[in-house]
């Protein structure tokens, strides 16, 4: 799994499978957003306002990319 996160943006993305696709964009809630690739399967999930909805400390032992 990769993790990132945009800090200028406040979005927060986990891109579940790593290959390269056509994806598919469906929102399903206000603030979130999958990524639909082949399949059906979901690719990534985009949470948009991510500080009120996810407590990145939380996410280790994971590793992620701060991006700024």
């Amino acid at each position: 799994m990769i993790i990132r996160y945009d800090s200028k943006t406040d979005l927060l993305y986990l891109r579940v499978i790593p290959e390269k696709q056509r994806v598919t964009n469906i929102q399903v809630a206000e603030d979130i957003i999958l990524d639909i690739g082949a399949d059906d399967k979901i690719v990534g999930l985009e949470i948009l306002d991510a500080f009120k909805h996810v407590n990145l400390e939380k996410l280790l032992p994971v590793a992620y990319s701060k991006i700024v």
